[in-house]
């Protein structure tokens, strides 16, 4: 039997007129970003990603967002992690969030970052969230779409560990400025930084840099620095795909304890200095 020509997606071969209106065609990507709510007013979107967990990445998003709120502009953090929320913890904020007819509000924390997760909208904040990734996918457009985050210079997305829906459906559905790599020591961890950064690259989005934690740990007597996992290789790194370091970070206590005590928006995270500068030039 003969077998049935399939269209252009799988044919082995194309005509003028069974691809006419394919995007590949023209060589253009199609447009898959939806509109912010119409109360929404944001400058920036900056994504903060890892390649694998664990390498404190909602600390890194927390610690951009406090210094940029210091240096005196509006921010917001769109918490993308629905499976694993961490930043209401962090500022010290609980739901449940409000809203009326034109969409949901975010809450502020105490230094007026604007939060939206779904821990802010669920009756009980250690609840699991167990849904399948098309779900998940979906509530994230729709802090996109259906929160209203008023006007908002810098808005962080922390995105959860990996390359798999979230951070693709972000990159397609938002307007990215670009992304900011966070990772650690190790050498395991170094392959996966090339593996966040070539999804930013084949979905061209600009990769603003990277930061490392757990750097190392500072002795409190002597100030030596000891390295826990090793001597950093970072700066190879990102030679090799010519993107800046932003940040080196050690093991901190106080940082950790101000997270854990909800306070993290009272800390001055001097590590990323470097990081507030190129944000600025966004502008």
């Amino acid at each position: 039997m003969a077998e049935e020509k399939q269209g252009c997606a799988g044919a082995s071969e194309c005509s003028r007129e069974s691809c006419e209106g394919c995007p590949s065609a023209s060589g253009q990507q199609p447009d898959f970003r939806e509109a912010a709510n119409p109360n929404s007013h944001i400058r920036h979107v900056i994504g903060v990603v890892s390649g694998k967990g664990g390498v404190g990445k909602s600390f890194v998003t927390s610690s951009l967002a406090g210094i940029m709120r210091r240096a005196g502009y509006s921010v917001g953090i769109l918490d993308a992690d629905i499976t694993g929320p961490s930043i209401p913890k962090m500022f010290g904020v609980h739901g449940p969030a409000v809203g009326n007819d034109e969409g949901s509000f975010p809450i502020e924390a105490a230094d007026g970052t604007k939060i939206m997760s779904v821990n802010l909208l669920l009756e009980d904040e250690e609840a699991p969230v167990i849904w399948r990734g098309p779900i998940i996918a979906g509530a994230v457009k729709q802090f996109w779409t259906d929160v209203q985050w008023g006007n908002v210079d810098y808005l962080f997305v922390d995105m959860p560990p990996g390359t798999g829906d979230v951070p693709l459906t972000v990159f397609q559905s938002l307007p990215v400025d670009g992304v900011i790599v966070v990772t650690s020591p190790q050498e395991l961890v170094q392959m996966i930084v090339k593996k966040a950064y070539n999804m930013a690259e084949m979905m061209h989005i600009p990769v603003l840099g990277v930061v490392e934690n757990y750097s190392y740990v500072e002795c409190p007597n002597c100030g030596e620095k000891i390295y826990i996992y090793g001597e950093s290789h970072i700066e190879d790194v990102a030679k090799e795909l010519n993107i800046p370091v932003l940040g080196k970070m050690p093991m901190n206590r106080e940082f950790a304890q101000a997270a854990d005590a909800g306070k993290i928006c009272f800390t001055d995270n001097l590590y990323l200095n470097a990081a507030k500068e190129v944000l600025e030039k966004l502008d």
